[in-house]
C-alpha cells in the first residue's frame, strides 16, 4: 500500500515543487503564468468539466448531493461572518476563506489521481459549490467589496464564464440522456478521445500554476494560521454533517465519500481577488490561500491512504 500511496502523492509533490522552482529560477514570468492560466481556464479545464458532467449519472443521488453541498457552503459563509472578530483587522474577507472550495483548479486534478477516469463522481460534489460560488458567494463577495449586486450582473458573470458554460452544457446533455445516447453512436468514441486528449495536461498545468503562486508573508502568519484553523473547523463540521445526511438517505459509497473528503479539504476559491477590491488585504488572502493549499496537499496523503485501505 505504501508504494501505491507514493505513486499517487509523488507526482503531486514534484509538479507542485516544479511550479515553485519555476518562479524562483525565473523559468517563466508573470506573462507566462497568465498564459498558462488562460490555457487551463479556457481550454483544458472546461474540457475536463464538460466531460465530467456530460458522463455523470443523474438522479436522486446527485440531487441530494447538490442540495447538501449547496446548503453546506451557505452555512460556511454564515459561519465566516460570525467568526470575523477572531482575525481582526483582516476579518473583512474571512467569510470567503471559510467556505466553498477550489474544485476546478485543484480538486479535479487530485481526484483523478485517486480514481482515474471517474471525475464525474467529484463533479457530483462540485456542482453544488459551483452554483453557490456564482450566486450566493459571488453576491456576498461583491457586496463586501463595495459593489452593487444585481441578478443581471450575476447572470452575466455565470454565462460569460467558459467554465460555467461548459458545466451547464455538460449537465444539460447528461441530465436529458442526450449524452449517453451520443456516446453509444459511432461518434461517441471519437468525442470521448478528443475531449480526454485536450483535458490530459490539465492536472500538471494546474499544479505548476499553484506551486508558482505560493506566497508567504511572515508578518501575516498569525492571522493566517487562525484563518486556516477556523476553516478547518468549519469545513470539518460541515463535512461530518453533510456526510451524515447523504449516507443516511443513500447507501454508503466510498468514491463519493472520498470526493466529499477531498472537496472539503481543498483551499478556498482562488477567484476571491478577481471579483472584489482586496486593497489592504491582498497579501493576507494570497498567503492564506497558499497555506490552505499546502494543508490540502498534506491531507491528500491521508485521503490517498484511506482510498487504498
Amino acid at each position: 500500500m505504501t508504494l501505491s500511496i507514493i505513486r499517487m502523492v509523488l507526482p503531486v509533490l514534484i509538479t507542485f515543487g516544479l511550479g515553485y522552482l519555476c518562479k524562483r529560477r525565473g523559468v517563466f514570468g508573470e506573462a507566462g503564468l497568465k498564459g498558462l492560466k488562460a490555457v487551463v481556464g479556457n481550454i483544458t479545464l472546461p474540457a475536463v468539466l464538460f466531460y465530467a458532467f456530460f458522463t455523470a449519472e443523474y438522479g436522486g443521488r446527485i440531487a441530494l448531493t447538490f442540495g447538501v453541498v449547496f446548503v453546506s457552503m451557505v452555512l460556511g459563509l454564515l459561519a465566516g461572518f460570525a467568526l470575523r472578530r477572531f482575525v481582526k483587522p483582516y476579518g473583512k474577507f474571512l467569510p470567503f476563506l471559510t467556505t466553498n472550495f477550489e474544485g476546478g483548479m485543484l480538486g479535479y486534478a487530485l481526484y483523478g489521481l485517486l480514481y482515474a477516469g471517474q471525475t464525474q463522481t467529484f463533479a457530483m460534489v462540485d456542482i453544488g459549490q459551483t452554483f453557490c460560488a456564482f450566486t450566493v458567494f459571488l453576491a456576498a463577495l461583491k457586496s463586501v467589496g463595495g459593489e452593487k449586486v444585481s441578478a443581471g450582473a450575476l447572470a452575466r458573470n455565470m454565462f460569460g464564464n467558459v467554465v460555467f458554460v461548459c458545466i451547464t452544457l455538460g449537465a444539460l446533455l447528461g441530465a436529458t440522456g442526450a449524452g449517453q445516447w451520443l456516446l453509444q453512436t459511432p461518434a461517441g468514441p471519437v468525442l470521448s478521445d478528443t475531449v480526454r486528449f485536450i483535458a490530459a495536461p490539465t492536472s500538471a498545468l494546474i499544479l505548476l500554476i499553484v506551486g508558482y503562486e505560493l506566497r508567504f508573508e511572515k508578518a501575516l502568519m498569525g492571522p493566517v494560521f487562525k484563518t486556516v484553523a477556523l476553516r478547518l473547523l468549519v469545513m470539518g463540521a460541515l463535512l461530518a454533517l453533510g456526510s451524515l445526511v447523504i449516507f443516511s438517505v443513500i447507501a454508503f459509497d466510498k468514491p463519493l465519500f472520498v470526493a466529499m473528503l477531498l472537496a472539503f479539504s481543498m483551499p478556498a476559491p482562488f477567484i476571491i481577488p478577481l471579483y472584489a477590491d482586496v486593497t489592504g488585504h491582498a497579501e493576507y488572502i494570497s498567503t492564506t490561500l497558499s497555506v490552505q493549499t499546502l494543508l490540502a496537499v498534506a491531507l491528500f496523503i491521508g485521503i490517498a491512504a484511506y482510498t487504498l485501505a
